[in-house]
């Protein structure tokens, strides 16, 4: 009864602040045109940072609860469609992400390269969309794959010159992808409750995630789907990986994942697979790469050695800062990453043993989820959103204390983060939000770090023998 108390009171308040007028956690989108629109009651910066707050310590308790005693049934594909039909009422909150999105796919449907175009410099700054971007982002071109680019340019021509229409064609991929996940979980899944309990009715995955309306939700599904289908059909599986890497380039520990599987698993047919594997995964790569031009990668290589501030790496850099040359600092800590990369995929490779059904499917799974996940742990620059795969995996590996240290870790996240927006917040709110983010959230990071060596080190002792997934029958 508690535990249903609390995630009706998280996702209560998350879709309240989504249906809500424009907030420092809400960037506003302009006239609704025929998407749907909002309330006419804006909130405080105060009351919004409070809320969502209180929505993500509920949400995290409540999936507490649940993973300490699992519900006896599993949600009912109706509820789950109610709650995306709501959720596509409401507008994206906890970052202007998706206006960004919104921008690049305009700057590309008006025949631009949104690789080398800034929002603010399209259309000499009077575009109704890419003129609603918001700061720091107005001056930064894009940094996603050239599948997520054509993602962007289908909304966008189907948005057409609104920025709230735009954005809500967004929405309704980002929704068809959070159900195909869903999807594609429950019929891999040994225990159907617990991809609810993880991913369907986990308010702080879906309230940063879905809500959010990220692109890392598509990515996930896409990479998921792989990983599932790498045991049935290589060309199928490397079709996938090659959207999913196209989407997000993070996404490409998918495909190591993949041949790793197979490694382990099949090796007398490594050299077959592998080649139809790549091979599909190129063809779909190649004109993908080809379509966007030579910039793809060009924004990539100045984003891969910022540190964000929740991270632990922070606290390295702020103390050799002033000591220490700020190009070497990063430098360090970009080396020092690698290293705690290779740690943590260590550490959870020994965690999961076990917790996956014996077999190619299961061991392509496993090594996602690990890789994945030790690279968003240990990255210098990780925000919330880039734990969707780590979430979108772990309901098909076995219970485990993992579990709540990945919880908290999300949480932590995700309140690092309230409000999101670099605008619209009182001097008060914003200092307070700064605080966590910089001065509290680095700590419970390393914190998080502790943990998972201690779980990983004891190594996983699963309550359950693994039974044999579908996609492996």
């Amino acid at each position: 009864m508690l535990r249903r108390v609390l995630l009706t009171a998280s996702f209560g308040i998350l879709l309240a602040i989504g249906l809500m007028g424009p907030s420092a956690a809400k960037p506003p989108l302009g006239p609704r045109g025929w998407a749907p629109g909002e309330l006419s009651f804006a909130p405080s910066s105060a009351l919004t940072s409070g809320l969502l707050a209180a929505a993500y310590v509920l949400g995290c308790a409540a999936v507490a609860l649940a993973l300490l005693r699992p519900p006896a049934r599993a949600w009912t594909w109706r509820g789950t469609l109610t709650l995306a039909v709501v959720a596509l009422l409401t507008g994206p909150f906890g970052s202007a992400d998706h206006t960004n999105y919104a921008a690049y796919g305009r700057i590309a449907a008006q025949g631009g390269d949104p690789y080398l175009v800034a929002p603010e410099d399209w259309a000499s700054g009077t575009d109704p969309v890419t003129s609603a971007v918001e700061p720091p982002w107005t001056e930064t071109v894009s940094v996603y794959g050239p599948f997520a680019t054509v993602l962007h340019l289908v909304s966008s021509l189907l948005g057409g010159d609104s920025m709230r229409q735009t954005v809500w064609v967004w929405q309704v991929i980002t929704v068809l992808a959070w159900l195909a996940v869903r999807w594609v979980l429950l019929r891999a899944a040994a225990d159907p409750v617990r991809v609810d309990v993880l991913w369907t009715a986990n308010p702080v995955a879906f309230g940063i995630g879905v809500l959010g309306a990220h692109l890392d939700v598509p990515a996930a599904a896409l990479a998921l789907a792989a990983l599932v289908l790498a045991a049935r059909s290589p060309v199928a599986a490397g079709a996938l990986t090659g959207l999913a890497v196209s989407t997000k380039i993070t996404f490409g520990v998918v495909g190591l994942a993949v041949l790793l599987a197979w490694f382990q698993h099949d090796r007398r047919h490594l050299v077959r697979r592998a080649a139809a594997y790549v091979g599909t995964t190129l063809v779909v790569v190649i004109p993908l790469h080809l379509w966007a031009g030579p910039h793809v990668f060009e924004q990539l290589g100045r984003a891969r050695r910022s540190v964000s501030l929740a991270t632990p790496w922070r606290l390295a850099v702020d103390g050799l800062t002033g000591r220490v040359d700020p190009s070497t600092v990063r430098t360090l800590v970009f080396a020092a990453s690698i290293v705690m990369f290779v740690v943590f995929a260590t550490l959870l490779w020994r965690l999961t043993a076990g917790q996956v059904p014996d077999g190619t499917a299961g061991a392509a799974v496993r090594w996602g989820f690990v890789l994945s996940t030790a690279y968003a742990v240990a990255a210098p620059y990780s925000l919330p959103w880039y734990d969707q795969l780590t979430w979108a995996a772990l309901p098909l590996l076995a219970a485990s204390a993992l579990d709540l240290v990945l919880l908290a870790r999300l949480t932590v996240l995700g309140l690092a983060y309230v409000p999101g927006r670099v605008v619209a917040m009182t001097p008060d709110v914003q200092q307070l939000t700064l605080w966590f983010r910089r001065r509290v959230a680095p700590y419970l990071g390393l914190l998080v770090w502790l943990a998972l060596t201690a779980v990983g080190r004891r190594g996983s002792r699963p309550t359950d023998e693994p039974r044999q997934a579908a996609s492996s029958r």
